[in-house]
């Protein structure tokens, strides 16, 4: 059986009901035996320090938190996680290209 990657962007504060639906869709394709890549912007660089997300993290979700975000948002660099990775739109496009699913949750 071939890889399967799913993409999810998300980009909403951490009061949004998409943080929730998130956290849902990616435990659901964890168990499906599916690789997960997980980029947060904007405010969604908000939920980077989240429980919720740093459970993804453990459960082998790869994150990205995009650095401006961090700097725009007021979220210091140095409070997260050191398995998820600080990195640019270079990366998020590597994830929209290399997966075989993108979701967007603006």
């Amino acid at each position: 059986m071939a890889y399967r990657r799913l993409g999810i962007l998300l980009s909403t504060p951490p009061s949004h009901p998409s943080v929730e639906t998130v956290v849902q869709l990616a435990q659901a394709a964890l168990r499906q035996g599916v690789d997960v890549y997980l980029y947060l912007i904007d405010e969604g660089v908000k939920s980077a320090t989240d429980l919720r997300y740093l459970n993804l993290i453990d459960a082998g979700v790869k994150t990205s938190v995009c650095a401006y975000g961090c700097q725009r948002h007021g979220v210091p660099t140095v409070t997260i996680d050191s398995r998820a990775s600080l990195s640019g739109l270079a990366v998020l496009s590597g994830i929209i290209d290399g997966c075989d699913r993108f979701l967007a949750f603006t």
